[in-house]
């Protein structure tokens, strides 16, 4: 299914229709052991372009950045680069050809200098003697040509925002004289204005003929930053060549998901939760890092959504409840029980669990097994003797992920090997086996495909059914108000409004998140 863009006289499109494919990839195939990975894959990409890679979690989408970059071997299938056949051998190989990659989890050296970062691996030196002026003149008219000259070169990457390190990671790819970028969740821990300035600089790069490949979630991002479309699931392509401006969003769900799906939220219960009763969850008073004088209730039953800006306070809220932070002052109390503070063993000894926002460094073991990750918190009730019954713990992971529908099935795989939606799912599996009293959701769907994000909202909602109290962090204001029972506004650092979810929309959450107002 191919569709050509027509031409506009001022837009993007006008540039990706102006020449031949830079990119070609015909019938890419990738076998691991016991798992297809890629079953056929197509694409070919323009210079000056945006094309959008779309799919569900687990569809093939990291995969094939990862053939593009020569991280992985095709078994199958024909690359061209301006129209020659090409064979990238190594990561090395590719970026000589232009093509650089800048995964969600950025590569970076958080204690050297944006410089050293930079030119890692391919350092400025002549006869074994580094030349630093040079190279630090060169990273200031990268940054300029970025438009972000107010980056120090001289400054560590681990003392920048994460917009600041994205640039740093654009710059490293552009010392490269890169010709293709391919950009994976790039925006996924930006707040809006940072996003607004990741597409100027991409618009800067279009502009200049860098072709980009821009993998996203979030359709209403390619919607405003994309030329054309292709779609991946299963491992296929299921349509490619796609017009942005003239493919419908339900068409795009439907050739991802194989079926028509729309951005829904379960069924809130008819009955709300009184407020008079006593909460399972209370915190009072709590100050921290960058947060300050909060009063939470949550009872039993009920979805309580924090929205704000990235940088609130919201995440640190929710890591301060669970003990990986010390509050300044407050309380915590679980059923009426106060919590030691800066304790995470007491904390989920309470029956506290957190699914946090990054559960790649945070939340799971990547080289561990499926079935380890979902065992991990309640160890004590597989042990026998001082000895663990592995079989045991398999069963139980069996029966919580088969459930659960995590994809691919097979508990003894690395989590490193599962897509972000399904390893999302084994940390709510770890909880659900905890039998939590109280769960808290750090950006629950970041990085997770419609499909799966359906899977994830019917879950929660499944177990607060059951009596779980819960709480959710979420950058998307749509996914905090559609998913919670009520919600607390939080503006630097401080709750600026709390009330049902049904008394407020989207535009008055922005207004009271910009505003800073108590309301």
């Amino acid at each position: 299914m191919t569709q050509t863009p027509e031409p506009s006289p001022d837009g993007p499109a006008a540039r990706a229709d102006g020449g031949d494919a830079l990119l070609q990839m015909t019938g890419i195939v990738k076998r691991f052991p016991g798992v297809l990975a890629l079953g056929g894959v197509d694409l070919d990409v323009r210079a000056g372009e945006v094309h959008c890679l779309l799919g569900q979690n687990g569809a093939g989408k990291s995969t094939l950045i990862k053939v593009l970059s020569a991280s992985y071997q095709p078994d199958e299938g024909e690359i061209r680069w301006e129209g020659e056949p090409v064979r990238l051998t190594t990561p090395v190989a590719a970026m000589k050809r232009g093509i650089s990659t800048i995964y969600q989890e950025l590569d970076l050296v958080p204690g050297l200098t944006v410089t050293e970062n930079v030119f890692l691996g391919h350092e400025l030196a002549t006869a074994g003697f580094s030349r630093r002026a040079e190279a630090t003149q060169r990273v200031r008219a990268i940054l300029a040509r970025l438009g972000h000259s107010e980056v120090d070169p001289n400054r560590l990457v681990g003392d920048l925002s994460p917009a600041g390190q994205q640039i740093v990671s654009m710059a490293r790819a552009l010392s490269h004289d890169t010709r293709l970028l391919i950009l994976d969740e790039p925006s996924a821990v930006l707040d809006q204005e940072e996003v607004d300035n990741l597409f100027r600089v991409v618009r800067g790069l279009t502009a200049e003929g860098v072709a980009i490949i821009y993998i996203s979630h979030r359709l209403e991002e390619i919607r405003q930053i994309g030329d054309r479309i292709t779609v991946l699931k299963d491992g296929r392509t299921v349509a490619t060549g796609l017009s942005v401006a003239e493919t419908p969003t339900s068409e795009l769900i439907t050739l991802m998901t194989g079926r028509e799906i729309e951005y829904v939220f379960p069924e809130r219960p008819a009955t709300r939760p009184s407020q008079d009763a006593a909460p399972v969850l209370e915190a009072s008073g709590l100050s921290g890092d960058r947060f300050h004088d909060v009063d939470l209730r949550v009872h039993a039953g009920e979805i309580v959504g924090l929205a704000g800006l990235v940088g609130s306070g919201r995440s640190e809220i929710l890591e301060t409840i669970y003990g990986a932070r010390r509050s300044t002052t407050g309380t915590v109390t679980i059923n009426g029980r106060r919590l030691r503070g800066g304790s995470v063993r007491a904390a989920v000894a309470a029956g506290v669990g957190l699914a946090p926002e990054e559960r790649k460094s945070q939340g799971l073991l990547l080289d561990q097994a499926v079935y380890r990750n979902v065992t991990i918190s309640s160890l004590g009730r597989f042990s026998k003797a001082s000895f663990l019954d592995s079989g045991a713990e398999r069963r139980a992971a069996e029966e919580l992920t088969r459930s659960l529908d995590v994809r691919p099935a097979g508990v003894d795989r690395p989590v490193r090997n599962l897509s972000g939606g399904n390893q999302q799912k084994v940390v709510l599996a770890r909880w659900l086996l905890r039998d939590c009293k109280v769960l808290l959701l750090d950006e629950p769907t970041r990085g997770v495909d419609v499909g799966a994000r359906s899977e994830i909202y019917n879950l929660v909602r499944r177990l607060a059914d059951e009596g779980v109290a819960v709480v959710v962090v979420s950058s998307e204001v749509e996914e905090v108000l559609g998913l919670s029972d009520r919600v607390l506004v939080i503006s630097e650092g401080a709750v600026v409004h709390e009330g049902p979810a049904t008394e407020i929309d989207e535009s008055k959450v922005l207004d009271l998140v910009m505003e800073g107002e108590v309301a």
